[in-house]
This record gives structure tokens, C-alpha cells and sequence, in this order.
């Protein structure tokens, strides 16, 4: 378990890293660094070398358990890139965790390529608010696919024009990565905050 403390914690983010990569990936440190300094406490791990949902489940499970005795009164949240949303998602779905929210980098909705092989059946099991920040160009999901989704959850959607799986847009593009980065942190501050009125 790897914590970044903010000057002052409003909540706790449970951030899960994708299957690319573990929790000391450039991403996922840049990530945790940035919502730290939005007083988030964030909490990042890493799951098991297995492709199979039980055990990196049982894996978020524990940290979810650890963090609640390390922060026993704080409001937390969770959630991850990629496959750390979508187990964080599923275990959401399985057991009253008692989390203010979830917040989704890049949702794997279906493998690229196969739109048919969807991920969402769960979904509408779980109870806390949830976000989706997309990128316009990824393959694992697209605008018309997460839109017609979220409307039917405890859901918000923000998508990121130009933005492929890990949220980076082109040099081309008009948006500089940093403000885009910027946009993303303010709004995954913002909506977890806003859990907690």
C-alpha cells in the first residue's frame, strides 16, 4: 500500500492501476500526486498477477479493508484506471462497501474490437454515485456506448475530446495535455467532494 497525503484529507481515493501497469507506474503516481494536492488522501496497490476476477476482487477487497482501519472515520471513495475501475466496480456491485463514490480513468466497457463482449452487466447493482472520464478515441468504449450507459445509472459522464484509453490527446490537439490532466483532476476532486455534502 503506497499513500499520498494531502495537506488536509477531505475523503480517502482507493485508485486502481490497470493491467498495463502497476501502482508505481508514471501514470498512477502522476495521478495520485495530483489529487493528493486536491486534499485527497490517495491510496494506490498492486493487484495480483492473475487475469481472473477473483482474485484481484479479493485483492481491493483487503485494501478497502486496510484502509477503513488505517481511516476509520474518513469518507472513501474508489475506483482506477481501466481494470482497477472495473474490479473496484465489481466488488462495489457485490458488497455494501458504504463508499461516497466511484470514479472510473478509461472504463474497459468491452476489449477493442469486440463491442459484443460487454462489461456493464453489474453496473446497475451499484449503489454509490458514480463518474466516467473517457476519452472521444477509446477503443474500449465509445461516446455513444458510455452515454447511452450512464443514463441508465447512478452516473455522470465526462469525455475528453481526443482522448484515447489512458486520456492523452494528440500534440495535434487544440486542449494541452496538461489542461487536460488539470480538467481531469479538478473534476475527480469536485465530484468526490461533492459526496460528501
Amino acid at each position: 500500500m503506497q499513500v499520498y497525503e494531502p495537506k488536509r484529507a477531505l475523503a480517502t481515493f482507493v485508485l486502481g492501476h490497470g493491467a498495463g501497469a502497476g501502482q508505481s507506474s508514471a501514470w498512477i503516481v502522476r495521478y495520485a500526486k495530483a489529487l493528493a494536492k486536491r486534499g485527497l488522501r490517495v491510496v494506490t496497490f498492486e493487484f495480483p498477477a492473475s487475469r481472473k476476477n477473483e482474485p484481484l476482487e479479493d485483492a481491493y477487497r483487503r485494501i478497502v479493508h486496510d484502509v477503513r482501519k488505517r481511516f476509520p472515520r474518513e469518507p472513501l471513495a474508489i475506483g482506477g484506471k481501466s481494470m482497477g475501475g472495473r474490479i473496484a466496480s465489481q466488488v462495489a456491485s457485490k458488497d455494501d462497501l458504504a463508499v461516497c463514490a466511484l470514479v472510473f480513468f478509461g472504463y474497459p466497457l468491452h476489449p477493442p474490437g469486440v463491442p459484443e463482449k460487454r462489461r456493464d452487466a453489474h453496473l446497475p447493482a451499484v449503489r454509490s454515485p458514480m463518474l466516467f472520464i473517457s476519452g472521444t478515441r477509446d477503443p474500449f468504449g465509445t461516446p455513444r456506448e458510455l452515454r447511452a450507459l450512464t443514463k441508465k445509472l447512478h452516473a455522470s459522464l465526462s469525455l475528453i475530446e481526443g482522448g484515447d484509453h489512458s486520456l492523452h490527446v494528440p500534440k495535434s490537439s487544440s486542449t494541452p495535455q496538461r489542461d487536460v490532466d488539470t480538467r481531469v483532476w479538478d473534476e475527480t476532486a469536485a465530484f468526490i467532494s461533492a459526496q460528501l455534502k
